[in-house]
């Protein structure tokens, strides 16, 4: 073989490398990807990751069924939102302190979003026994929201905190030691998969953490792909 030849052979050698190099490192990154997201089983939000078949057979927590009227007197239930992922926080609309920064920050989302409906947003009331729909709504407007899969849901305070406490762990710092007489208010975002798991929890009064957010919403809708 002459010199000319032996250099192409080598040459076709280290293209195949690096192509075969650049497949298994492609493919490592995608597993990587798909296990990024941790899942959360229980109050104390320890981030446990595994594959979606460990999850299958470990997770145990969900959200648990709810039904409450939104902003335009329509029930709004887990079985609307049925196959969606979907982020909650927990708000009231006579709040002077962290809600109005939550609800703006929350926009960031909602227009990331505003047309994918598989997303949902759900922004419960603290205080139903003043956050009527009629309320809800003006709410909503005075806010300039548009997103028609971002709902303002109120209710009965009792199932409204305890929905909060015991399934989306609003305050994991607390865990279930309050009982639904002492007055909800926390800054927490959740993140919840089509599957109802817990798979994120973050600040919502920062603007970073609600880019975190829609980058993880991202990352579960290659997930559920």
């Amino acid at each position: 073989m002459v010199c000319w030849e032996q250099k192409i052979v080598q040459m076709f050698r280290i293209v195949s490398l690096l192509l075969s190099s650049s497949v298994l490192f492609s493919c490592i990154q995608k597993q990587e990807e798909v296990l990024k997201l941790p899942y959360y089983n229980t109050a104390d939000f320890t981030p446990l990751f595994m594959s979606e078949e460990e999850a299958a057979q470990k997770i145990t927590h969900t959200i648990s069924d709810f039904r409450f009227l939104n902003q335009d007197s329509v029930w709004i239930s887990n079985t609307s939102i049925e196959g969606k992922i979907h982020a909650a926080n927990f708000i009231f609309t006579r709040c002077g302190s962290i809600c109005p920064v939550m609800t703006n920050n929350f926009k960031f989302v909602a227009n990331e979003f505003n047309h994918d409906s598989t997303v949902a947003l759900l922004s419960y009331s603290v205080t139903p026994w003043i956050d009527e729909p009629h309320v809800l709504k003006k709410y909503r407007r005075d806010n300039s929201i548009q997103n028609p899969n971002w709902h303002f849901l109120t209710g009965d305070k009792a199932a409204i905190y305890t929905l909060a406490r015991t399934s989306y762990f609003a305050e994991e710092d607390i865990g279930f030691s309050k009982d639904s007489n002492q007055f909800l208010h926390t800054e927490h975002v959740i993140l919840v998969d089509k599957n109802k798991r817990i798979r994120g929890v973050y600040n919502g009064t920062l603007e970073l953490e609600m880019q975190q957010l829609m980058d993880d919403i991202n990352a579960l809708k290659r997930e559920e792909d």
